[in-house]
Protein backbone atom coordinates (compact mmCIF):
# COMPACT_ATOMS: atom_id res chain seq x y z
CA UNK A 1 0.00 0.00 0.00
CA UNK A 2 1.36 3.30 -1.17
CA UNK A 3 -1.26 5.81 0.81
CA UNK A 4 0.59 6.96 3.50
CA UNK A 5 -0.70 7.01 7.11
CA UNK A 6 -0.36 9.71 9.60
CA UNK A 7 -0.37 9.54 14.07
CA UNK A 8 -0.14 11.38 16.61
CA UNK A 9 -2.12 14.42 16.86
CA UNK A 10 -4.31 15.62 19.37
CA UNK A 11 -4.50 18.73 21.45
CA UNK A 12 -1.88 20.78 22.96
CA UNK A 13 -1.62 23.89 24.89
CA UNK A 14 -0.07 27.18 22.73
CA UNK A 15 3.40 26.67 23.58
CA UNK A 16 3.46 22.82 23.68
CA UNK A 17 4.97 19.73 21.28
CA UNK A 18 3.95 17.28 19.73
CA UNK A 19 5.24 14.60 17.48
CA UNK A 20 3.91 13.35 14.16
CA UNK A 21 4.41 10.58 12.57
CA UNK A 22 3.86 9.09 8.86
CA UNK A 23 4.28 5.46 7.78
CA UNK A 24 3.89 3.74 4.36
CA UNK A 25 4.30 0.02 3.18
CA UNK A 26 6.51 0.89 0.57
CA UNK A 27 10.53 1.02 0.24
CA UNK A 28 12.46 4.28 0.60
CA UNK A 29 14.13 3.29 -2.18
CA UNK A 30 10.75 4.37 -4.15
CA UNK A 31 10.40 7.42 -2.62
CA UNK A 32 11.66 10.65 -4.18
CA UNK A 33 10.48 12.58 -1.32
CA UNK A 34 7.96 12.75 1.35
CA UNK A 35 6.46 16.00 3.28
CA UNK A 36 3.84 17.64 5.63
CA UNK A 37 1.45 19.41 4.60
CA UNK A 38 -1.68 21.52 6.78
CA UNK A 39 -5.04 22.62 6.00
CA UNK A 40 -7.34 24.76 8.09
CA UNK A 41 -11.41 25.64 7.10
CA UNK A 42 -11.62 27.98 4.67
CA UNK A 43 -7.82 28.08 3.71
CA UNK A 44 -5.72 26.69 1.58
CA UNK A 45 -3.54 23.34 2.15
CA UNK A 46 0.10 24.66 2.91
CA UNK A 47 3.31 22.78 2.46
CA UNK A 48 5.08 22.71 6.31
CA UNK A 49 8.32 21.06 6.07
CA UNK A 50 8.73 18.36 3.13
CA UNK A 51 12.44 15.94 3.01
CA UNK A 52 13.84 14.09 0.04
CA UNK A 53 15.21 11.08 -0.56
CA UNK A 54 18.38 12.52 0.00
CA UNK A 55 18.20 14.16 3.23
CA UNK A 56 17.33 17.44 1.90
CA UNK A 57 14.96 19.39 3.80
CA UNK A 58 12.91 22.37 3.16
CA UNK A 59 10.59 24.37 5.58
CA UNK A 60 8.31 26.90 5.36
CA UNK A 61 9.08 30.44 6.80
CA UNK A 62 6.46 30.13 10.03
CA UNK A 63 7.70 27.37 10.86
CA UNK A 64 11.73 27.48 10.49
CA UNK A 65 13.50 27.45 13.93
CA UNK A 66 10.54 25.23 15.41
CA UNK A 67 9.92 22.37 13.49
CA UNK A 68 11.92 19.44 12.43
CA UNK A 69 11.36 17.15 9.66
CA UNK A 70 13.05 13.64 9.79
CA UNK A 71 13.12 10.31 8.41
CA UNK A 72 13.95 6.80 9.29
CA UNK A 73 16.38 5.40 6.81
CA UNK A 74 15.11 1.69 7.09
CA UNK A 75 11.38 2.32 6.81
CA UNK A 76 9.35 4.70 4.32
CA UNK A 77 8.48 6.86 8.20
CA UNK A 78 8.95 10.79 8.62
CA UNK A 79 8.77 12.61 11.44
CA UNK A 80 7.61 16.12 12.25
CA UNK A 81 8.21 17.84 15.26
CA UNK A 82 6.41 20.76 16.17
CA UNK A 83 7.64 22.93 19.20
CA UNK A 84 6.04 26.53 20.50
CA UNK A 85 2.88 25.72 18.83
CA UNK A 86 0.84 28.50 18.01
CA UNK A 87 -3.28 28.46 18.18
CA UNK A 88 -2.83 29.80 13.97
CA UNK A 89 -1.31 26.57 13.69
CA UNK A 90 -4.78 24.55 14.07
CA UNK A 91 -5.10 22.74 10.93
CA UNK A 92 -5.27 18.99 9.73
CA UNK A 93 -1.63 17.86 9.01
CA UNK A 94 -1.50 15.61 5.66
CA UNK A 95 1.41 13.46 4.81
CA UNK A 96 2.06 13.47 1.03
CA UNK A 97 4.62 10.91 -0.45
CA UNK A 98 6.08 10.80 -4.11
CA UNK A 99 7.42 7.83 -5.34
CA UNK A 100 10.19 7.56 -8.57
CA UNK A 101 7.25 6.81 -11.37
CA UNK A 102 5.98 9.81 -10.43
CA UNK A 103 3.10 9.18 -8.40
CA UNK A 104 1.70 11.24 -5.42
CA UNK A 105 -0.40 10.11 -2.80
CA UNK A 106 -1.79 11.50 0.65
CA UNK A 107 -2.26 10.28 3.53
CA UNK A 108 -5.89 10.92 5.50
CA UNK A 109 -4.71 13.77 7.95
CA UNK A 110 -4.34 13.96 11.80
CA UNK A 111 -5.73 16.76 13.49
CA UNK A 112 -3.87 18.55 16.09
CA UNK A 113 -5.57 21.70 18.06
CA UNK A 114 -3.24 24.32 19.45
CA UNK A 115 -5.77 25.72 22.45
CA UNK A 116 -5.94 26.59 26.05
Amino acid sequence: QVQPVESGGGLVQPGGSLRLSCAASISPLNINAMGWYRQAPGKERELVASITSRGNTNYADSVKGRFTISRDNAETTVYLQMNSLKPEETAAYYCKLSTTWGIQSWGQGTQVTVSS
